[in-house]
């Protein structure tokens, strides 16, 4: 079948898996199940979708937006009746709302350029409905960002977030060698459980505080959201206080006990700001 394809698009990340001792270490992490619902975003050529469906999970659904690869992926639904394709931008519609059965788990060698913002995506609108688990092939420098403790320079909003709902961390490194074409960056694989907190990433409030807080990595974290909330710094500093938060603390010092605090602390404002802007 490889004749059949054009050259890779390496604009929209396809750096295309073929280890096969990676696919197996991939595969032997998720401990696929009769009763699993898959999520894979950037199917490709199915190099690690057949593998997927190789275990016998009930369901996978594989997210495209290179229709090219369409007669390949059509024989391999063929052979798998198991197989729904997802065509479009993951981004732009090309994930539905609502899938039924919802995934449980999301298995994917994701574009790099795309990760941060498929990530809040998928969040969005699978935790609420049940996704729980994810193993992730990305940028070695995203997965250390995601996983970037307090105090860290690499801490961010979507790292912050994912901690607070359950457990990220890197299983392994993955060789540049393991992909065709060779990425220019390095790779990691990053596992996600999702075990609470899960409506967290549709929560305007929370990710209006989250972003706030990292508008300027410079400045500190009262002055960011005096910024936000103008005339409130006063109260802002109090809730900080109650957080046990200094006046002189960045957002990437913050344990999440002390978001969990601020949040609580400075809900009401910014709930209260957006009804009056939307009166």
């Amino acid at each position: 079948m490889q004749g059949r394809f054009s050259r890779p698009n390496t604009r929209i990340g396809q750096n295309f898996l073929i280890d096969r001792n990676i696919l197996g270490f991939i595969l032997g992490c998720c401990e696929i199940g009769p009763r699993d619902v898959l999520l894979e975003v950037g199917t490709g050529k199915g190099f690690l979708t057949e593998g997927l469906l190789g275990e016998g999970p009930l369901l996978v659904y594989s997210s495209e937006i290179d229709r090219r690869f369409e007669p390949y992926l059509e024989s391999l639904r063929a052979r798998f009746p198991n197989l729904r394709m997802l065509w479009g931008d993951a981004l732009k519609g090309g994930l539905p709302e609502r899938l039924e059965p919802p995934p449980n788990k999301m298995v994917a060698n994701i574009p790099y350029h795309i990760t941060t913002p498929l990530l809040w995506k998928v969040l969005e609108l699978y935790a609420p409905a049940g996704l729980d688990y994810m193993l992730l092939m990305v940028q070695e420098e995203a997965a250390k960002r995601i996983c970037a403790p307090a105090r860290s320079k690499d801490r961010y909003p979507l790292g912050i977030t994912v901690q607070t709902m359950g457990n990220p961390r890197i299983v392994r490194k993955v060789s540049r060698g393991a992909f065709s074409p060779s990425p220019r960056v390095d790779s990691a694989l990053l596992e996600l459980t999702i075990q609470k907190n899960r409506s967290l990433p549709n929560d305007l409030t929370w990710r209006t505080l989250v972003r706030a807080a990292f508008s300027q990595r410079r400045k500190t974290l009262l002055n960011n959201l005096g910024t936000l909330l103008p005339g409130k710094r006063r109260e802002i500093a109090e809730g900080m206080t109650r957080g046990g938060i200094p006046n002189s603390a960045r957002g990437e010092e913050l344990e999440l006990e002390q978001w969990h605090s601020l949040y609580d602390s400075l809900g009401p404002l910014l709930r209260a700001k957006k009804d009056r802007q939307e009166a």
